[in-house]
């Protein structure tokens, strides 16, 4: 028995390998230039990425590293509310009453599409298989005054955080994205689509010169359309960095976060939220974003995708590891990408960290501090040996202050 399941395994393991190794090839004969994933070079990984985009028409880091990902921040629903429920054409009928009169009642209202913040929530990945959202409709009225049913509002759970767009097709054959609203607090509620109203009853219409009107009021109909749902993380410092810069590491630190690390770029492929404790019981949120690479706003690497996450945020704390070839240059170039997709990200506070410090002495930072960006505060510090940790927490509470 043991035998016949190392033998098991080892098949499994030989044919692990050979999946591994065709795909390395065909990337290595089809793109012309060998598979980067495991290197630090962002160059070639993004040359790699470009040269792949041309022969295969998309990006294997977004579409194939990413596919098996559980966090959803972008959805598209299709969404209809209910119609109103139709006004009863009824007269009052019983025993010694001739002429009783009209007691037709009212429609009842069709239901509405409501998005309601959860904080139990983090993605948007129930949506992903439920993209269609349709509301019943109201009953319609009846005899003796009463109402008919209202139908029940259709409330889909979203995380905090999340941004309602509704699509909207113009006639001259333009789309445009109509901003409708945001959900940033537990239990608050935000009407994508409202239910249609019921119809009045013949009742509403008898009048000293019509006792004995035949019509009632039809229900107004709902309304339908296709909407854009959005994930911006609320998070109050947010890490910004070329990948495999120590990001991870430091979260994982300074928080009880859990995020993946490994020794390879594009680690991490989603954002990791942590909470970080400072002095006398305080405490913010960091957020820890997949790294970016020149070119970003371009589409190389991950793209611009998920930089809306840390639109919200107060503070940027930019990381560039301390083996890098030019601090500055790098700290320039994370900030030209982060203008590219929106400009009002440079007026949040920024600070500067350089990461894997702990391969340096006091004479090395001494020699870099000249070749440091100026403008921006900036500090030594390496989440391995704990070297200016608790500094760093202290200058991002103060920033948070400001």
């Amino acid at each position: 028995m043991g035998s016949a399941l190392r033998a098991g395994r080892v098949v499994i393991c030989f044919l692990y390998l050979v999946t591994f190794a065709t795909e390395r090839v065909s990337l290595r004969f089809f793109c012309g230039i060998k598979c980067p994933i495991w290197s630090f070079d962002a160059k070639k990984l993004s040359l790699w990425s470009d040269r792949c985009v041309k022969v295969y028409g998309r990006n294997p880091i977004k579409h194939k590293i990413m596919a098996g990902s559980n966090f959803v921040d972008y959805v598209k629903i299709f969404a209809r509310s209910g119609h109103g429920g139709a006004g009863s054409c009824h007269f009052r009928r019983e025993k010694f009453v001739a002429f009783g009169g009209p007691d037709g009642g009212d429609g009842g209202k069709g239901g509405s599409i409501v998005l309601q913040g959860d904080r139990q929530y983090w993605t948007l990945i129930h949506l992903k298989y439920q993209r269609h959202q349709f509301a019943e409709d109201g009953e319609c009225g009846h005899g003796a005054r009463s109402t008919g049913k209202d139908a029940r509002d259709i409330v889909i759970p979203v995380p905090l955080g999340t941004v309602a767009r509704r699509v909207v097709e113009h006639e001259d054959g333009t789309v445009t994205n109509e901003y409708v609203g945001e959900v940033t607090e537990d239990g608050e509620r935000l009407v994508l689509l409202k239910g249609g109203r019921g119809g009045l009853g013949n009742w509403h219409f008898k009048s000293a010169t019509n006792q004995a009107p035949r019509y009632a009021q039809p229900g107004e109909e709902g309304d339908e359309g296709a909407f854009i749902l959005e994930l911006k993380v609320l998070a109050d410092v947010g890490l910004v960095g070329f990948p495999n810069a120590g990001k991870s590491t430091l979260l994982s630190v300074v928080s009880a976060a859990k995020p993946k690390i490994a020794d390879y770029a594009f680690t991490t492929l989603e954002p990791n939220l942590g909470i970080v404790e400072v002095r006398d019981h305080k405490s913010f949120v960091m957020a820890d974003i997949p790294g970016i690479i020149e070119g970003a706003h371009e589409g190389r690497g991950l793209g611009t995708r998920f930089l809306r996450h840390i639109e919200r945020n107060s503070v940027l704390l930019f990381m560039v590891p301390a083996d890098s070839d030019d601090v500055a240059r790098d700290y320039e170039v994370l900030l030209g990408e982060l203008t590219q997709y929106n400009p009002e990200l440079l007026d949040k506070q920024r600070l500067l960290a350089v990461t894997k410090c702990d391969m340096l002495d006091e004479d090395l930072m001494r020699q870099m501090q000249p070749h440091l960006p100026e403008g921006i505060p900036t500090i030594f510090i390496s989440s391995v040996t704990g070297l200016n940790i608790s500094r760093l927490k202290d200058m991002l509470w103060e920033a948070l202050q400001k």
